[in-house]
């Protein structure tokens, strides 16, 4: 239960949930949830107020209408539904109903008994090792050009080595980088809310890394901030290592990602210090480490 935000006292079993979705949504944002969770779950819980009585009240959904929505949500609307997407909408009712129920509002919760639906999205794009080569190949003559330019090797190499998504390269500072230990660098993730506290933890840098990043460093001068640009800016840094690199994939921070917890799980690495590695939950961890197994049988059948 949450310990910060309270539900106004207006709010009772026989609000409909319209008026509610708005709390609720003060509530997502208390906990820190991502701002695209919360549009989907609010954008989930509208259409759900939507399919009901304009009058129905919270503590009398049942579990059936549920059900009756999201089988009109797959069979009857006449929009396509994908497994991804039913399956956050489940989550979404769920989550709604359960933090009603937990504070009281409502007797009983009738999403309780709603069968969840785990969707496995498509397997993720990943470099093969000739194509990683290239792509530190160019990166890397970018640094020895007639204008040395180490920008595109500092950024393509860090995310090769550590995995860290972009909105954790995003939020790099100068003083995450440690090298106060030549022979063992590393990056320290940080998270400002409370709540993701569980994602900071520290990752190895190899020290040719931290030679291309004391040239960058020499050359860009960045005083807060490893990367002070947009993230459309280094998506089309990536994209145009990936032309360059005569890539016929999309090169994108996702897949530098994939390609690193791949070649970990290549490697033998422990898989608990995999997903300590990429700073996801256990939760997390049962889709991804599937889909790395899958990755991992495709490597195997193509050797």
């Amino acid at each position: 239960m949450n310990e910060h935000f309270e539900i106004p006292p207006h709010i009772t079993a026989q609000t409909p949930i319209i008026p509610i979705i708005r709390a609720w949504e003060i509530y997502l944002q208390d906990q820190g949830k991502s701002p695209y969770t919360i549009k989907s779950f609010i954008s989930d819980l509208s259409l759900l107020a939507s399919y009901l009585p304009p009058d129905r009240a919270v503590g009398e959904v049942t579990t059936r209408e549920l059900n009756n929505f999201l089988s009109w949500l797959q069979y009857g609307r006449g929009v396509p539904c994908s497994p991804k997407s039913l399956a956050r909408r489940i989550t979404a009712i769920k989550a709604f109903f359960r933090w009603l129920y937990q504070n009281g509002r409502i007797a009983t919760d009738p999403a309780e008994k709603v069968i969840q639906y785990s969707a496995i999205s498509p397997l993720p794009q990943v470099l093969t090792l000739e194509e990683e080569q290239k792509i530190l190949e160019v990166a890397e003559s970018y640094r020895h050009a007639r204008k040395p330019d180490a920008r595109p090797f500092t950024l393509v190499s860090l995310l090769l080595q550590t995995g860290i998504k972009k909105g954790e390269c995003l939020n790099i500072h100068l003083n995450h980088i440690d090298t106060s230990n030549p022979e063992a660098p590393f990056l320290f993730v940080r998270y400002s809310h409370p709540r993701n506290r569980y994602k900071e933890r520290k990752l190895s840098l190899t020290p040719s890394w931290i030679e291309a990043y004391h040239e960058y460093l020499e050359q860009y001068q960045p005083r807060e901030t490893l990367f002070p640009w947009s993230a459309r800016r280094l998506e089309y840094l990536l994209e145009d290592l990936g032309e360059e690199a005569g890539l016929t994939k999309h090169l994108s921070f996702d897949m530098c990602r994939w390609t690193c917890a791949l070649r970990d799980w290549l490697s033998g690495m422990d898989r608990e210090q995999i997903r300590q590695k990429l700073g996801v939950s256990k939760i997390q961890w049962r889709e991804i480490g599937m889909k790395l197994q899958r990755l991992a049988n495709e490597v195997t059948q193509q050797q």
